[in-house]
């Protein structure tokens, strides 16, 4: 008997995931499915409903290649991964370089791994009307796998501040209010020109290096089947056919001194910018005030400062270290992997997150470039003591009655006491406000633990932590 069966576009991993352990658990064959759903006269039957008796084990790598190749174009790729699941089921064979099968798997992961970084490289986003307070982009692309639904989790990362749309021949990501969601994909939609482009196409013909032109090289990194997408290739024949004059140019001209008028337009570029308050009346205006700190060196590769948000009559503020990439992108505090331990932390001890204010002891994210990652770097005191200006003023215009400090560095904002954390947690200092604070583990803290033990150990102290400040802020002034 031969079966059929028909998968989804999305979710595509999951739905051959369940057939093909349902088929392998009742011993059937490889050359008895058909995986592009059959059809026809002779169409096939469907699998069973139910398992069968046969145990289904693999070793631990299968799962991380099959999730890859899946989104391969190969209309053969299910039956190429159920074929190597049978034979590893089966202790037929290894999967390894040296087998004509695991090789094919091996290069089809491979052209799917480069094809998702192929998207992250040249999807060129252009800016389109928007009827809300959000700006809007939309891109086209035309990837060779469909490698649209993983490769979207960078976009839905570093652009959540946006809604965004992407769409392929196959397949369209569209991103609303953080919500990523998938349609059908079709043509190349109707897109507007964007002021962008030229302002992008300007910089890059004059950051063109035509002595270092490698033609092969070039073609390699940025084939030419997506040079009708990117705006910036549409100079490319030109300066290439200029290129030989221009090195001449460029070598005549040697070096030069700076226009002596610069510094005069950069001066006069300054003073039109706003200039905030020396001092500020208000919250608002110390949040103004802080989007354009300077006060040390942070903020020259951060994103953008990251002021606190909640209640700003609040009994309790939560103080933690600085943001992290998430922060960084969103603008808001707590809004990452640490924020979730956190708000889960105040669930279990009945708070309501926006009764509270959030913010952090240093307002930039200090990092680390690796690749297309940004490693989290703690600030040092010099960078916590600068950043203490903004910490005191929001204490002074939130004035909560309670201050619960997450870490070691927020623990040294509050109240210059740099001993180290564990022997303090739990107890109640002196601030340098004069307030009250409660110091207890960051979040970031209990996510590094390996041991479940010791994360659920280092959770419930937070939850403990967060009740004692909430008892703190409810008592009655001392008279």
């Amino acid at each position: 008997m031969t079966y059929a069966v028909s998968l989804p576009e999305r979710g595509t991993f999951e739905a051959w995931r369940r057939a093909a352990r349902l088929a392998l658990s009742h011993s059937i064959a490889p050359e008895r499915i058909d995986w592009t759903g059959g059809g026809g006269l002779f169409a096939g039957a469907s699998l069973p409903g139910t398992a069968g008796e046969r145990p289904v084990t693999v070793i631990p790598a299968f799962p991380a290649l099959a999730r890859t190749v899946m989104w391969h174009a190969s209309p053969q790729r299910f039956a190429l991964l159920y074929q190597a699941l049978w034979r590893l089921a089966h202790r037929e064979a290894a999967l390894s370089a040296a087998d004509p099968l695991g090789r094919q798997l091996d290069l089809m992961a491979r052209s799917v791994r480069r094809d998702i970084h192929k998207m992250h490289a040249f999807v060129r986003f252009r800016e389109v009307p928007s009827d809300t307070s959000r700006r809007r982009f939309a891109a086209w692309f035309e990837p060779d796998h469909y490698t649209l639904e993983p490769g979207c989790g960078l976009f839905a990362r570093r652009f959540a501040d946006m809604d965004w749309l992407i769409a392929t021949p196959y397949l369209t990501a569209r991103s609303e209010a953080g919500a990523l969601r998938f349609h059908s994909g079709g043509t190349r939609p109707d897109l507007p020109p964007d002021a962008s482009e030229s302002l992008w196409a300007t910089y890059f013909a004059n950051i063109f290096n035509p002595a270092r032109i490698k033609l092969s090289a070039m073609r390699s990194e940025m084939p030419r089947k997506y040079w009708k997408n990117l705006p910036e290739t549409q100079l490319i024949p030109d300066m290439l056919a200029d290129a030989e004059a221009r090195v001449k140019r460029m070598r005549d001209a040697g070096a030069s001194t700076p226009n002596p008028a610069s510094a005069a337009i950069s001066t006069r570029y300054r003073a039109t910018m706003p200039r905030p308050a020396d001092v500020p009346e208000s919250l608002a205006d110390a949040r103004a005030a802080a989007l354009q700190c300077r006060r040390c060196t942070l903020c020259e590769a951060a994103t953008q400062t990251v002021w606190g948000t909640g209640d700003p009559d609040a009994a309790m503020m939560i103080v933690g270290e600085q943001p992290g990439d998430r922060e960084d992108l969103v603008g808001q505090p707590f809004v990452g992997p640490a924020g979730d331990v956190l708000r889960e932390a105040l669930r279990e001890a009945a708070v309501d997150a926006d009764r509270i204010w959030m913010t952090n002891a240093v307002k930039h994210f200090k990092f680390t470039p690796r690749g297309t990652q940004r490693l989290h770097q703690s600030p040092d005191r010099g960078e916590i003591q600068h950043c203490r200006w903004w910490l005191g003023l929001e204490l002074a215009f939130v004035r909560p009655r309670v201050t619960l400090a997450l870490g070691a560095s927020a623990a040294f904002a509050l109240t210059d006491d740099h001993t180290a954390l564990a022997p303090r947690r739990g107890h109640v200092e002196t601030g340098l406000h004069g307030g009250p604070v409660v110091l207890s583990w960051h979040p970031s803290y209990i996510l590094r633990l390996s041991s479940p033990t010791a994360r659920d150990t280092a959770q419930r102290a937070l939850v403990a932590d967060i009740r004692a400040a909430v008892a703190k802020a409810n008592q009655p002034p001392e008279a």
